[in-house]
């Protein structure tokens, strides 16, 4: 008899190896299920394996930040939409800082890299609609402008997703300096920081 697929169990595991990655311990079979009540035959029913295990850990990161912009619809405001992305991957660091940061380790492996491509393109998409709308000067190129945003957002989500410093250190740093690249960018400064704040505030409870 099949048993029945159990979502929960599968988030157990992925969470408890990215827990025991990110501390840096050896991830075994019999230390992933040790007071859990599962059994290491669920490691093969469910990921095939330890390899499938360890892929499903990254990619499940980039699957959560995907929720995140998923639910943060394109609006008139395409630099507060900006602001609101990246408030979204500060989230996604906040609340799984585990999976956040084992996103980024490319010792693991990424079964689907076009999730790290979708979640880049959400920006992308974002400074394309800024520069149409005469937010941003013409001459901005979005991707090379993205890659600047997301790796100030990056470098700030790893400050408090790995403990260094706390989310509230953080946050009043990286908003101003954010705000500080969309000006830069052309925008007016009243405008941006308009723009900023709320999308701020509207990225930080997407997909919550």
């Amino acid at each position: 008899m099949v048993r029945p697929a159990r979502p929960e169990v599968r988030r157990l595991l992925i969470e408890r190896a990215a827990g025991m990655l990110a501390r840096r311990e050896t991830v075994s079979l019999r230390g992933l299920v040790a007071g859990t009540g599962v059994s290491t035959m669920a490691v093969y029913t469910y990921f095939d394996g330890m390899p499938g295990l360890l892929g499903a850990v990254r990619q499940e990161g980039f699957g959560r930040l995907a929720a995140r912009l998923a639910a943060l619809p394109a609006t008139d405001d395409p630099v507060g939409d900006l602001a609101a992305a990246g408030a979204a991957y500060a989230a996604s660091a906040r609340h799984n800082p585990d999976l956040y940061t084992l996103m980024f380790d490319g010792s693991l492996p990424l079964p689907d890299d076009r999730a790290a491509d979708a979640t880049l393109g959400h920006l992308v998409d974002a400074v394309e609609r800024a520069v149409a709308a005469g937010r941003f000067d013409a001459g901005v190129e979005p991707r090379a402008f993205a890659h600047e945003l997301w790796m100030l957002g990056h470098g700030a989500c790893m400050l408090f997703a790995t403990g260094v410093l706390s989310f509230e250190q953080v946050e009043p740093i990286v908003t101003s300096g954010l705000t500080r690249l969309y000006r830069a960018a052309g925008d007016d400064p009243d405008a941006a920081g308009r723009s900023s704040g709320e999308g701020w505030a509207r990225g930080l409870g997407a997909g919550g």
